[in-house]
């Protein structure tokens, strides 16, 4: 039982009181305008090769980068939390605005830096300040060289904010108007995406399988504004690389990530030869149901003849009883997020779908985001983003400009959080059936990352690829997608998910291209520290964290290599990550046989 009583929503008043209202939040906004066209005009006038300007100007804009996410995370959460906020929605707009003529100054930046004489330039990087942030100021450097010239680059920035971005916007204004009809207790409920996702782990078959249905219908309506959307997004992006020159899709992404195409080649190489393991966990659960293949809407199918709930006061404690298991410094920290409320977990209409976390970087504080309906799923999803808001807390002392970290790693810190709670509640279960439903769940969840993530990453790639000689039909995408979704899952399910392109987010997010792979990559890696972690026990916590404050200025590669002692571009790395989840496989078998 819960010792503590911990709100299911979050307090966003301690940044600006009001809501999208706020008389604060609209002088914070004037005071962010003045201070990114002041930052615009040190810019200009800042004078190439002049080190002790850069200094001054490298400072204005770690200052303004922390006003722009502050203000974004405030308005994230707005949107987030009440998907018919239109006032929130025009503070998105504005933020676009000016985040693209700070981009703009930050292009124009970067152009001066590549005008350093190269001697010159690394001389200045052997010097403080420079020399703790020389890592990001190369980086900067070496991607302007591969771009357009300033009035280009500029040019692009200013045209996305109604055009890249804008489209992005427009499909959240789709999902917003979105409603799945649901039968529950003979009363008809109209449920929001995020409330219908949650149906899909539901014990009653047929209750998945009415939502489904209900789900394909809903999103398929909206299936040729969708596609349209889809295709305009991936049109820009292209049109952008078609102009820099560059051919392959994933050049920017890899880049993104800090990531070479010889790890992440090696990473899902070895994953297609795992796979035949969940292909056996798969077919046994379908056993278990009674039924030939597993359908979509049974992938997430609690297994057992009722579904266990868990209350949002008894999954805070829980993970929180298993933090201690590995650390101080995360239990702390966690006790604090649930104390002082950080976390948006109640379960309401309006809400947006899915979960997240965001960072309040002046505040020093994170926001969790998700719609907790007492799954087991649910208790899981919330020791994933609390484990991203402990990064951040990692990187709370490390220099503004190192704290850039890039979404795969992002992913580790979260699914290393949810690692330590899934494996420490099976070490723990109260008896076999228990054992077996929590072990089932970790299964699930690497089915996700293994499987569903691996046919995003399939889909996507295809489609950008059709999409070079034109716009690709809705009809085409369902096609593009159900292939996608054989391919990753090989051939095991009986019915797939072709409008799973529409229904999910990421494909739609504007500020990260290719979301998909760093949530393998993340998962993986996050399987490798773990396996350290349990290695060394609760001394390794220090490790841990001193790994988290190098992601935001590192090649993954070189954090591998510097923390873990191991070559990423290897199939051996992979293999090793891989060894539990088989040993998870072979233990589910052993138990259902």
């Amino acid at each position: 039982m819960a010792t503590k009583t911990y709100s299911e929503t979050w307090d966003l008043d301690v940044f600006f009181k009001g809501g999208s209202e706020s008389e604060e939040f609209k002088h914070y906004i004037k005071e962010l305008e003045e201070k990114v066209l002041s930052f615009t005009n040190q810019i200009q006038s800042y004078q190439a090769q002049d080190s002790e300007g850069l200094d001054e100007v490298l400072t204005t804009f770690a200052n303004v980068s922390y006003k722009m996410r502050q203000a974004g995370a405030f308005v994230s959460c707005l949107t987030a939390q009440n998907t018919k906020d239109d006032k929130a929605v025009e503070w998105r707009v504005k933020l676009n605005d000016l985040s693209a003529q700070f981009q703009t100054s930050l292009t124009v930046l970067d152009q001066k830096l590549t005008e350093f004489d190269d001697t010159v330039w690394n001389e200045l990087l052997q010097n403080e300040p420079f020399r703790e942030i020389s890592f990001v100021l190369n980086e900067r450097r070496q991607k302007m060289s591969e771009k357009l010239s300033v009035e280009q680059e500029s040019l692009i920035n200013s045209l996305g904010v109604d055009g890249y971005h804008g489209w992005g916007q427009f499909y959240d204004h789709i999902v917003k108007n979105i409603q799945i009809s649901f039968k529950e207790n003979g009363e008809e409920k109209l449920l929001s995406v995020g409330q219908a996702s949650n149906k899909f782990s539901n014990s009653d078959r047929e209750v998945r399988k009415r939502v489904f249905q209900d789900w394909e219908k809903a999103w398929g309506e909206q299936g040729d504004y969708l596609s349209t959307t889809l295709n305009h997004l991936a049109g820009f992006r292209l049109q952008v690389y078609k102009h820099r020159g560059w051919e392959d899709v994933l050049k920017e992404p890899l880049q993104y990530n800090r990531m070479q195409k010889k790890t992440l080649d090696a990473m899902w190489n070895t994953i297609v030869e795992y796979k035949k393991y969940l292909v056996q966990y798969l077919e046994r659960k379908a056993q278990l149901l009674g039924l030939e293949k597993l359908n979509w809407y049974d992938l997430d199918a609690p297994i057992g003849a009722s579904e266990s709930k868990v209350s949002y006061q008894e999954g805070a404690e829980f993970i929180l009883q298993n933090f201690k298991e590995f650390g101080e410094q995360l239990t702390s920290f966690t006790q604090k997020a649930f104390e002082d409320r950080w976390i948006e977990a109640e379960d309401r209409p309006g809400k947006r779908p899915g979960g997240f976390c965001t960072g309040f970087p002046e505040s020093d504080q994170s926001r969790i985001f998700m719609t907790f309906s007492g799954t087991t799923s649910n208790v899981s999803t919330l020791a994933h983003e609390l484990g991203h808001a402990f990064h951040s807390y990692a990187l709370r002392e490390v220099h503004p400009l190192n704290k850039g970290y890039a979404m795969n790693v992002a992913e580790t810190a979260s699914t290393f959080a949810e690692m330590i709670v899934s494996d420490a509640s099976v070490k723990h279960a109260k008896n076999e059936e228990e054992k077996l439903s929590l072990l089932e769940d970790k299964l699930q969840r690497a089915v996700a990352l293994l499987m569903n993530i691996h046919a995003r990453f399939l889909f996507e790639t295809r489609f950008y690829e059709e999409r070079k000689s034109g716009n690709v039909s809705y009809q085409r995408l369902n096609e593009l997608m159900l292939e996608a979704q054989k391919e990753a899952y090989c051939d095991a399910l009986g019915e797939y998910h072709p409008l799973f392109w529409a229904s999910k987010l990421h494909f739609y997010i504007t500020g990260v291209p290719f979301y998909n792979f760093p949530y393998t990559f993340g998962f993986l890696f996050s399987m490798g520290i773990y396996q350290r972690a349990t290695e060394e026990g609760k001394g390794f916590e220090e490790k841990y964290i001193a790994l988290l404050k190098d992601t935001g200025s590192m090649t993954v590669e070189d954090l591998a290599q510097k923390h873990l002692q191991a070559d990423l571009t290897e199939k051996s790395f992979w293999e090793n990550a891989l060894k539990p989840i088989v040993k998870d496989v072979e233990e589910f078998l052993e138990m259902t046989k």
